[in-house]
């Protein structure tokens, strides 16, 4: 494991005082904060959409779906673009590009209008995965990979919460305009991105290294599809289809199915989040540890279709909580950065951007897919609970997906081909 480390060496983690890798960290840790802040400010607001221009449940679904069309498509071309001009190039615009477009979108006078900003939020978040996961692979030592993975992650976390509050307290607590949230959380945004172009280094390569990676070889697309990496793709699009039935409709199902409402909402709401930090650290490091990825999968995910199935499956609210941190602890958020690491351990080393933008365009297409089938399911079968089964349903796929995963052969682990 020695030699892996110090490929992931950069002159900058040898600087005196704050190691480079612990600022990458930190700044891509408020990154998170700023991408889920932005995104989960719709969802406790989405009553008052629908009331403001008279929407269907499947219409109030296709607003995150389009968001996350945008998103998706953005995440190979971003990460292509990272890897041959500098994935800092690509990164910092679109945090402030997407900040500056939240609070154009809470402007708009139309749905049509307002879908079409929404949508450019969605495009300018998609530079942001690839070169992001690039960087950190970079930079992160590999004895600290999937705790370093894991500590970014968690902004998912944060950000989903804060959004929530951001919300419902400049709605319900002080009785501002729906289109509050969207100018209150630009600021934040923009700011962020600004200290990421300060912190982040992204050294170009020379015609010499370059010409070096791979043997020489130019990337393959085969290379992004290795049997490891197929599974990984397949996991991570059902769990996050699960999470986006979640945290898309979680808030409005507390509303119309359990009669919460207010900041309760909010509170409710973040307990998956919260209960998703010590969850996503823990397991990390328990993979970290172990040196292995898929027994700790083979654990988490069953245990989160029981909890995303248990949320709806029974009246009593003390289970509906108890669901709820659950699914925030096994969920994809948790998840995610153990499979990051199967990402890192198996992607070809000379385009981890791209590699990572594939790996986040495929799980996000079910982002795209879970709000509108889900509001669709609803308005057809009259409940919400059918689509969060429907989610547990892929969950189950998902886990065999890991069953297939092979831990005996991952490239970039020095001797794991001998095991």
């Amino acid at each position: 494991m020695e030699k892996v480390s110090k490929l992931n060496e950069t002159p900058e983690i040898k600087e005196k005082g704050i190691p480079y890798w612990v600022k990458v960290v930190t700044v891509f840790f408020l990154g998170w904060i700023a991408l889920y802040a932005t995104r989960a400010i719709l969802n406790p607001i989405m009553d008052d959409l629908q009331v403001e221009f008279g929407l269907t449940a499947a219409q109030l679904g296709l607003i995150s779906s389009i968001f996350f069309i945008g998103y998706a498509g953005l995440n190979v071309p971003s990460g292509i673009l990272g890897d041959k001009i500098g994935k800092k190039k690509v990164l910092v615009p679109g945090v402030i590009l997407f900040g500056i477009m939240a609070a154009v979108a809470g402007s708009m006078p139309t749905f049509g209008f307002f879908m079409f900003a929404w949508l450019l939020v969605g495009i300018f978040q998609g530079f942001y995965y690839g070169p992001q996961y690039g960087l950190s692979s970079e930079a992160i030592p590999a004895k600290h990979i999937t705790v370093g993975s894991a500590i970014i992650n968690s902004g998912m976390a944060f950000g989903l919460s804060a959004g929530y509050f951001i919300s419902t307290y400049t709605v319900d607590t002080l009785g501002m305009s729906w289109r509050a949230p969207f100018y209150v959380i630009a600021i934040p945004v923009v700011l962020i991105g600004l200290a990421m172009w300060w912190v982040i280094k992204d050294k170009p390569k020379t015609k010499e290294a370059k010409a070096s990676e791979n043997g020489g070889q130019k990337l393959r697309v085969k290379d992004l599809f290795s049997r490891n990496l197929i599974f990984a793709y397949i996991t991570i699009f059902c769990a996050i289809y699960a999470f986006f039935v979640v945290v898309t409709w979680i808030p409005y199902y507390l509303e119309h199915a359990r009669g919460i409402k207010g900041t309760e909402v909010a509170v409710v709401s973040s307990l998956v989040p919260w209960a998703a930090i010590p969850g996503s650290i823990l397991f990390s490091w328990i993979a970290d540890r172990m040196g292995k990825r898929r027994p700790v999968l083979l654990v988490m995910i069953p245990l989160s279709i029981i909890a995303i199935v248990s949320i709806v499956a029974f009246d009593n609210m003390y289970v509906l909580y108890a669901a709820l941190i659950g699914y925030g602890i096994f969920g994809k958020i948790s998840t995610n950065p153990v499979l990051v690491a199967v990402v890192a351990d198996n992607a070809p080393k000379h385009a981890l951007g791209t590699a990572f933008g594939l790996y986040n365009f495929i799980g996000m297409c079910g982002s795209i897919l879970a709000p509108y089938i889900t509001g669709w399911l609803t308005d057809v079968t009259g409940s919400l609970n059918s689509g969060f089964y429907f989610g547990g349903i892929l969950l189950v796929i998902g886990l065999i997906s890991v069953m297939f995963i092979k831990e005996d052969n991952r490239p970039n682990i020095e001797g794991a081909a001998a095991k």
